[in-house]
């Protein structure tokens, strides 16, 4: 759940089982509804000069969804694995490139 204030974003997370996820979104919409920032400090308390964060209210929404996505669906350990994997690769290729020049530098012509 998020919130947004006048100077900032409160972030809150529910951590459970699977099994008792009906209660956590029942406990969730009653959590939402109870915090809320102080009055002056309100999203709705905006007022003209305050500093306005560069990327907005629909990047805010979009960066969000786009890493509990990527959670979900497992990307960011994928990716992690990827790049792990993709580092061995590229040291093992360069390895036999150079390999393959001291060889071919090396051959003597008959």
């Amino acid at each position: 759940m998020r919130h947004l204030g006048r100077h900032g974003v409160l972030s809150m997370n529910v951590i459970s089982q699977m099994s008792e996820l009906t209660e956590v979104r029942q406990v969730a919409a009653h959590l939402a509804k109870t915090a809320e920032f102080d009055t002056g400090a309100r999203y709705v308390d905006y007022q003209a000069g305050d500093k306005k964060a560069e990327y907005g209210l629909a990047g805010l929404v979009a960066a969000g969804l786009g890493v509990g996505v990527a959670k979900k669906a497992g990307l960011l350990a994928a990716a992690a694995l990827f790049f792990k994997k993709g580092a061995g690769l590229i040291v093992a290729a360069l390895a036999g490139a150079a390999a393959w020049f001291r060889k071919f530098l090396k051959r003597k012509d008959v």
